[in-house]
């Protein structure tokens, strides 16, 4: 447990007298936003309240607590219904204005961090937020929550309550992204939990002190959120415009093919579509022709971020960086491509492509890339300094020269075929492929796939489980390869840690899927929380990227420049698309329904 040290006058001695508090925090320069603001720039301060809302999920639920290792919980459930002490704004790279905080202070290293609540800040069952109930939750959080709050907490050193309603967070080394972290660590009651064990997975919702409340539960199958008609902070400029439909229902479905019969038959309100192949064919039904459903292609500005079939290095098939290589080039994406969406869709050859934070495939890296590498030299994979591409696939003969080099690369890494099967030290190259039941597209495209494998001599075998089984295996790291799906921002921090770093290659329930562990990716990912300047953070996002990309741990597929959405033909959103675009807080939470 960290220090807490009651409010001394002797402390502000110590404390950097240019700091001061702001309504806002930007990661790098100033919020574009000014003090006093009226309401974020994509939200309609003007739009109606009422209706409701039904959205489909694909899986089940078996708990309502969504911070702990246990259970599966509705994904939705946080954001809707538990508050933070500050919230994003989508129209910017990173940028935090007050919530349950009406300001926050730090100093220009970023030593420490200081909130002060609200004071009419109050949870949905009228009781105030108080300090405790934020010391509480983010302690309880980093003890017995999901690893990933685990991670920044050890960077606080101390915890000073420094008035009845502020508290301040001094770390243990300067950290650009540590107030923002701490600002969206979400706030519970503390007196809900006392005398319960926090790591049980649970049926009973959590109290917050956001704009829903938990009205209706169907285990597994349904969660029906009723809009706060007390809920404190309505009016506050970060929510003016948001939250706008009285009724919130989340329906479950163990298929997605059966989500989508439920939404073109009207008992669902909206269908995100993946592929843009079915968006193009399947979608002239007589609500889409009579105006009962409208289409809107929603533009985005964000990183593609990775998808894509992530290998195990924890298991000594995958240790290598050629067969990984040879997985790769197996991958006949051309075919794969146009058999799932047209050919239309771009291949993800960076974890940040669509943006200017990573690297430009083949192209070699800067001097000042390179010197950021340059101590790691030896450990870096083949292409991190020099360059490297996913394999071309621009004419007929690609495919085949392909798995000629994947046949090379296999066997110098100890392989060789006999009577048609791949074999090392007598024993077969053989794989399983952990898929979570309802994903119909992944399920094809690893159709597709494990064929290809069969030329050269590798036996792949999908295996399909539901939803529970998958988080059970997967935080466990119980798969050979699995699907992994990674949605990066514009400001990547401390969550890069989480995904990749290697603290948590072998610590259950990390999200590291593919077990790497290099002190070169840690050195970047610590490069860019430590960076001021917007080209020192550059360079060491490119600089990561190199090492992800070439580290080759991803059979990578495709994404999308556009969100495809489908949509009841009465709600409406604002006409301003933020900065991220269909992004969560963009949709239900800017939209409403016409009268």
């Amino acid at each position: 447990m960290k220090a807490i040290v009651a409010a001394a006058g002797l402390l502000t001695a110590v404390w950097p007298a240019f700091a001061e508090p702001v309504h806002g925090i930007a990661m790098y320069g100033e919020p574009a936003l000014p003090a006093g603001f009226d309401h974020l720039p994509y939200a309609d301060p003007a739009a109606p309240k009422g209706g409701t809302i039904s959205i489909g999920e694909a899986g089940g639920f078996d708990s309502l607590n969504p911070y702990i290792i246990r259970g599966r919980a509705p994904w939705n459930l946080g954001p809707w219904t538990v508050e933070t002490l500050m919230a994003r704004s989508l129209d910017e790279p990173f940028t935090l204005y007050g919530l349950l905080a009406e300001s926050v202070e730090t100093d220009e290293a970023r030593t420490f961090v200081e909130f002060t609540l609200r004071e009419g800040a109050r949870f949905s069952d009228g009781s105030p937020v108080t300090v405790d109930d934020v010391i509480w939750s983010f302690e309880t959080l980093a003890a017995d929550g999901q690893p990933r709050y685990a991670g920044s907490w050890s960077k606080v050193a101390e915890t000073i309550r420094t008035g009845p309603r502020s508290v301040r967070f001094t770390f243990t080394e300067p950290d650009r992204e540590l107030p923002l972290v701490l600002g969206l660590r979400p706030v519970l009651k503390k007196a809900q939990w006392e005398g319960k064990d926090f790591t049980e997975s649970t049926l009973e919702p959590p109290i917050g002190s956001g704009p829903y409340v938990v009205d209706g539960v169907d285990p597994g199958r349904s969660v029906t959120y009723r809009r706060n008609p007390d809920w404190w902070g309505h009016d506050l400029p970060i929510n003016r415009g948001l939250y706008n439909f009285d009724t919130i229902r989340t329906e479950f479905y163990a298929d997605t093919s059966v989500m989508f019969e439920a939404f073109k038959s009207g008992n669902l309100s909206l269908w995100r579509e993946l592929n843009p192949a079915r968006w193009a064919i399947n979608f002239d039904f007589p609500a889409v022709r009579d105006g009962g459903v409208k289409l809107e292609e929603v533009a985005h500005r964000r990183p593609s971020g990775m998808e894509g079939l992530v290998m195990n290095t924890r298991r000594p098939m995958f240790d290598d960086w050629r067969v990984r290589e040879a997985l790769i080039l197996a991958f006949d994406f051309t075919l794969i491509n146009q058999t799932l969406t047209g050919g239309v869709e771009p291949r993800i050859d960076s974890y940040f492509a669509n943006s200017d934070l990573g690297m430009t495939p083949g192209a070699a890296a800067s001097q000042a890339v390179a010197d950021l590498l340059a101590p790691y030299k030896d450990s870096l994979a083949p292409g991190a300094l020099d360059g490297y591409a996913l394999p071309r696939q621009d004419s007929a003969g690609a495919q085949r020269e392909n798995l000629r080099r994947a046949m090379r690369l296999l066997v110098e890494a100890g392989w060789h075929v006999e009577q048609g099967v791949l074999t090392r030290d007598g024993k077969p190259f053989r794989f399983e492929i952990l898929l979570p039941q309802g994903n119909d597209q992944v399920a094809t495209v690893t159709q597709i796939y494990v064929e290809a494998l069969k030329r050269l001599g590798i036996e792949a075998r999908i295996t399909s489980v539901d939803s529970a089984q998958y988080k059970e295996r997967t935080t466990n790291f119980d798969y050979d390869m699995t699907h992994i799906l990674r949605a990066l921002s514009l400001s990547p921090g401390t969550e890069q840690v989480l995904y990749w770093g290697s603290a948590g290659a072998n610590q259950p329930g990390s999200r590291n899927l593919m077990g790497m562990m290099s002190p070169a990716a840690d050195a970047m990912i610590a490069a860019m929380l430590r960076a001021k300047e917007p080209d020192e953070f550059r360079n060491a996002t490119e600089a990561l990227d190199r090492i992800l990309m070439t580290g080759r741990f991803v059979v990578p597929f495709w994404y999308s420049k556009v969100s495809r959405i489908a949509y009841r033909g009465d709600l409406r959103h604002p006409g301003h698309v933020p900065l991220y675009g269909d992004w969560p807080g963009f949709m239900p939470e800017t939209w409403w329904q016409e009268p």
